[in-house]
């Protein structure tokens, strides 16, 4: 969140990819600096460590909203 945060505030597009168990979170984060209205993408929970074909699947499912979010 951070991260993409600063990206943007750096005149970087950014979308911030966070998993639905860390939204809560995330969305307090992007309110508490001032940028609650920073993309992001919700993903399901968790994502590291569950195999390299269901980060795949992951991917292709969010991949257009993800670009969605650059064009807005």
């Amino acid at each position: 969140m951070r991260d993409g945060i600063n990206m943007a505030r750096n005149g970087i597009p950014s979308v911030c990819l966070i998993t639905e168990e860390f939204w809560p979170q995330a969305e307090f984060v992007a309110a508490s600096v001032g940028m609650p209205d920073i993309p992001m993408v919700r993903l399901p929970h968790p994502v590291a460590g569950t195999g390299e074909a269901r980060i795949q699947a992951i991917a292709d499912s969010i991949a257009d909203e993800i670009l969605d979010r650059f064009a807005a």
